[in-house]
Order: C-alpha cells, then sequence, then structure tokens
C-alpha cells in the first residue's frame, strides 16, 4: 500500500517514520527542500506543561494592546481577508474558559505520548537529535504572574503534571552564575529539551536509508479522486499515484484542504528566532519569560537559541526586525548580564507556525474521502507533538484503534 505525505516538516516525518515501520512504501513530498521550516527554528520543547491552548480567555484583548507596539510579542496585522476574517471569528469564540478547561486532557494526553515516542527514539541507531530531560522553568516578574503561577500549579497537578513555584532565590540555585530580574518560577521537571536542526537532518537520513522516498520542490496542485476515493496527487510535474494520502504540509495545508472540499480555519503565526554558538551566556533548563512570551533554549550542549513572537501576518510579509529587538530586549531584562546585539537579518530565522482557531492541532481522516487523513494546525507545538502526530497518523492510515481520543483533534470540527 502506498502513502504519499504532503509536508517534510516533523509531522509529516513523523509519520513516516511510523508508517514506514508498519510496512507501508511512503513517499514525502514538499515545496522546499526540507531543510528549513518551523521545524527547524522553534524551541525545541518537549512539553507535557503546554497544556494551555493558544485561544484562551483575554488573549484578545491583550492582542489589541500589543498591536500598536512594534515589538510585541503578539500581534496580528489588520486585513479584509476573508480566509483571516474567518479565522478570527472561531478563535474569538473559542477564547473561553470552557474551551480552555476541555482542552487540558487532550493536549496532555498526546504532550504525554509524545514524548514517550521521543524517548524511545534515542535508543535507534543514527537518530540522534540531542534529546535531554533537562526541565522547564517560566520566569515571571510581576504579582500578577505570582498568582496565575500558583494558578498553573493547581491545574497541572489536577492532570497529574508535576510543577511548583519556584521563590528568587531557587531559580538563581538552578541557573547560578546568572543575574536575574524575575520574582520566581514555576518549575515543570518533566519536561524535555531537543535540537530540532539535527533531529530534523538525522530524520531525513534515516527515513531515506529506510526506503521512504523524497520529492523536494515539488508543490502540490491538487488531487486525482474517483468517487469518495483520493488516488493521486498532482504537481506541476506529474501526477503520483496514491493508496492513501497524509495531509501534512503546516500552514499551506489550509488552501490545499479547500481542493478536499474541507475549511479547516488556519492561519500562518510568524516566529522569530536566534541561534549563538559557544557563548558566555548559559542556561541549564528550558526557559519561557512569561511576560515577554519569549523562549530561551540550551542546545546541543554549547548553543543557545532566543525565540518568540506570534505574528499573524500574510505569508509574503517582508521581516519586521523590530520583533526580534524585542525578543533580545525582553531577555535582557530578566538577565541583565545579557549583552549580546541582534544578528544582521540574514542570520535571523522565522517561519511560519500553523495555527488553528482554537489552538488544538487538526489530526484525524476525513468523512468525504476516507483515505485522507489531516495532520496539521499544532501552533508552538509541532516538535512537542510531532512524534505522538506521527504514531497517531499511522494509526488513523492502518485504521487501528488510536492510542488516545482523538475527538477533540478532528479536522471537521468546525463545520459541525
Amino acid at each position: 500500500m502506498k502513502v504519499i505525505i504532503i509536508g517534510g516538516g516533523i509531522i509529516g516525518l513523523g509519520s513516516a517514520y511510523y508508517l514506514q515501520q508498519a510496512g507501508y512504501s511512503v513517499t514525502v513530498v514538499d515545496r522546499t527542500d526540507m531543510l528549513q521550516g518551523c521545524s527547524y527554528g522553534n524551541a525545541g520543547y518537549v512539553c507535557p506543561s503546554h497544556f494551555v491552548p493558544l485561544a484562551t480567555p483575554g488573549i484578545v484583548r491583550q492582542g489589541l494592546k500589543w498591536m500598536l507596539n512594534a515589538s510585541s510579542p503578539f500581534y496580528i496585522q489588520p486585513s479584509l481577508n476573508r480566509e483571516l476574517v474567518n479565522w478570527g471569528l472561531k478563535f474569538m469564540k473559542s477564547a473561553t474558559r470552557q474551551h480552555v478547561e476541555r482542552s487540558a486532557a487532550p493536549l496532555r494526553d498526546i504532550a504525554l505520548l509524545s514524548k514517550q515516542l521521543y524517548e524511545s527514539w534515542t535508543t535507534v541507531p543514527g537518530l540522534d537529535f540531542a534529546y535531554a530531560p533537562i526541565g522547564m522553568m517560566e520566569l515571571f516578574q510581576t504579582e500578577q504572574n505570582a498568582h496565575h503561577a500558583h494558578e498553573t500549579v493547581k491545574e497541572a497537578a489536577a492532570l497529574g503534571i508535576e510543577a511548583r513555584v519556584l521563590g528568587r532565590e531557587e531559580v538563581t540555585q538552578m541557573e547560578p552564575g546568572m543575574t536575574l530580574e524575575a520574582l520566581g518560577a514555576v518549575y515543570f521537571p518533566g519536561d524535555s529539551q531537543l535540537y530540532p536542526n539535527l533531529l530534523m537532518r538525522n530524520m531525513l537520513t534515516y527515513l531515506e536509508k529506510q526506503g521512504v522516498q523524497f520529492i523536494p520542490h515539488q508543490e502540490v496542485t491538487g488531487f486525482a479522486a474517483t468517487g469518495t476515493r483520493i488516488t493521486g496527487i498532482r504537481t506541476a510535474a506529474a501526477t503520483l499515484e496514491a493508496d492513501h494520502v497524509v495531509l501534512a504540509a503546516g500552514v499551506w495545508s489550509s488552501a490545499l484542504a479547500r481542493e478536499l472540499k474541507l475549511d479547516i480555519p488556519m492561519v500562518g503565526g510568524r516566529g522569530y528566532s536566534v541561534t549563538f554558538e559557544n557563548t558566555p551566556f548559559k542556561v541549564h533548563h528550558s526557559i519561557i519569560l512569561s511576560e515577554a512570551r519569549v523562549a530561551i533554549s540550551p542546545l546541543d550542549g554549547n548553543k543557545i537559541r532566543f525565540g518568540g513572537t506570534m505574528e499573524i501576518t500574510p505569508l509574503h510579509t517582508p521581516p519586521r526586525m523590530r520583533r526580534v529587538q524585542g525578543i533580545f530586549d525582553s531577555v535582557k531584562r530578566y538577565f541583565p548580564g545579557f549583552d549580546m546585539a541582534v544578528p544582521p537579518a540574514d542570520q535571523v530565522w522565522y517561519g511560519y507556525r500553523p495555527c488553528s482557531a482554537d489552538g488544538l492541532p487538526y489530526i484525524g481522516n476525513l468523512s468525504r474521502y476516507p483515505n485522507v487523513t489531516v495532520a496539521t494546525g499544532h501552533s508552538m507545538l509541532g516538535i512537542s507533538l510531532g512524534a505522538a502526530t506521527g504514531k497517531l497518523v499511522a494509526e488513523l492510515v492502518a485504521g487501528q484503534p488510536a492510542s488516545m481520543d482523538l475527538q477533540p483533534f478532528h479536522p471537521e470540527r468546525f463545520k459541525r
């Protein structure tokens, strides 16, 4: 049985890994060279701590305030684009306390499954990705976020996720040698860190050796269908036959989904990151700067990555370096000893995260075309949920019982 996966990010490669293991003939088609997308420039967190979806109460109001600040961490570029308006209306409707409470357990379950699977990958020869179970600290500077930290710990405990609030002295002890401006942190000892670039490069090499075929620089333009079955995909070069198709093209999935008569509300949330090697600025844990929404990642022993912003903007908008300056300014507010300058624009990575309208990924088979599996919309959790999503996709293709309840992630949930 031949499976074609559209998309060579971590979701596509994770799916290829488990489908190949299950005995399928797998081909991955991507519009790029598969060497620079969001699966590369992200923070590299494997984070069961992230059980709160992007769509939360207050985020819209906060976003409106931030729109006036060129270096703010969240920005929606005003537009009358029909897709953006559709997404925005659904996003605002989803941003409720009830939605947050409903989403917590599914996000926990898929994150814990993914962590377990990543740990199993560390034993696979040739698949090194600098996996490090070092835990995460979310630093806070305000009394408001200190109160929120205690609430987060209660919510985590209710979900069975270990977390505790640390005072300033405890944080300083855990990050020795750093001058710190923070009241404290929420500490999640169960979170882990990996190096996305190493993961993706080694996954490509490993899968190719296992017989997975890769077709780069081919944009999928449509599908061939007979009745209720998709029989292949169309590119500018050819029509490729398939018994099953997996749509895992990240932010470009929504346009392809329309070719399948499916509306999956999704926009690109642009993020930026900068990576340094062998710097004197070192941290021992994955770190989030709560008020600034900035991520700091220690990578592969000698590297550190700063990343952040959620910029809802058209896909061809030139990068805004003021956003990158905002990331660096935020790091310095928490760590006054930090004195690195923003590098030239050609050394700054940016990419578009596929943001669903309710902050949950789209994972499932289609009712119109049962031999199509959708796996996209993971927003900032693509790497974290990549291994689990790949496993779930393989189960969906095979018609096997899923490792967890997938109903909250159903790709057709917004038409119900």
